[in-house]
């Protein structure tokens, strides 16, 4: 009777056990699956085609702006109203012999660098520079408000004429809008990740102005040192200087030519809010709204 009782207890123990050893050897067998999962999803980040670079050409608008310049030392502290201004584009010519010289700064130029952060690369993180330039439109009248003891004075009306010599103003070299961004694509049409693939791209981001100055107030030039001299980027000579902040979004389609090259039209809506640009023994401040358009051709890496 006890030897049966103790074949009982024993085969008894033995169903019991059968359950925990199955889950554990179902947890063993899990857990190379979510190795293998994660091992997979790393590769998928770190593949070919996981960054992209792009370099493009572009035309820029700006709405009218005030421009306040304080330049105490002289007693002037005068703002001029809705200055109208343009950009200033490159011929092709000039755009082509610029790429071939390696001298990036004469056109309006645009550069893009990012990195996928999803296995599907529809979602990136990118710093951009748009090489925008800024140029206040000559023989204009613009009403002024203020103080100017120097210079031509304004008319009966308050209005100023904006010539080469009493008011010159550009950030020609140029308005440059550095930004990193967020950016999201989607697929349109054609063949996924091929050839013939057409994406809507967008972005979104913040940054900041690091604009070159060059003007002439009531006949004094601003005195910023030449290029190849305090090129940046915070002395008050400083070819470049950080004089503001920009934020702005962007839109478009992206059209895979081959494998890994592409070509990308977007437009785009930037705000920059400018302080302390040089100009003669002072400072001008501004805002600045600009809309562009920028054609680019970039590769994935």
């Amino acid at each position: 009777m006890t030897s049966l009782a103790g074949k009982f207890l024993a085969l008894s123990l033995l169903v019991a056990a059968l359950p925990m050893g199955a889950a554990l050897a179902q947890d063993s067998a899990a857990e190379p699956a979510r190795t293998t999962d994660a091992v997979n999803f790393d590769k998928s980040l770190r593949n070919e085609g996981n960054w992209y670079f792009s370099w493009g050409y572009s035309r820029q608008q700006y709405a009218p702006s005030d421009i306040h310049v304080s330049q105490p030392n002289l007693g002037n502290d005068f703002t001029v109203r809705q200055a109208a201004a343009s950009d200033f584009p490159a011929s092709f010519s000039e755009t082509i012999s610029s790429i071939t010289s390696f001298d990036f700064t004469t056109p309006q130029e645009n550069i893009r660098i990012g990195k996928f952060l999803n296995p599907e690369k529809t979602f990136a993180i990118e710093f951009s520079l748009d090489h925008s330039k800024y140029n206040v439109d000559q023989n204009q009248l613009a009403t002024v408000n203020g103080t100017i003891t120097t210079g031509t004075q304004p008319n009966a009306n308050g209005q100023l004429n904006l010539s080469a010599q009493d008011f010159y103003y550009a950030l020609h070299n140029g308005l440059n809008h550095l930004m990193i961004n967020a950016v999201w694509l989607k697929h349109l049409d054609g063949p996924v990740d091929k050839p013939g693939e057409l994406q809507l791209i967008s972005r979104a981001g913040a940054g900041i102005l690091l604009p070159h100055a060059d003007n002439i107030i009531f006949g004094n030039q601003n005195e910023v040192g030449p290029k190849n001299q305090n090129v940046c980027c915070f002395k008050s000579n400083d070819w470049w200087q950080v004089n503001g902040w920009t934020a702005g979004a962007e839109v478009g389609v992206r059209y895979r030519v081959y494998k890994s090259i592409y070509l990308e039209l977007t437009s785009k809506i930037a705000y920059g809010v400018l302080r302390g640009v040089p100009v003669y023994q002072g400072t001008a401040d501004q805002t600045i709204w600009m809309s562009e358009q920028v054609l680019s051709t970039g590769f994935l890496f």
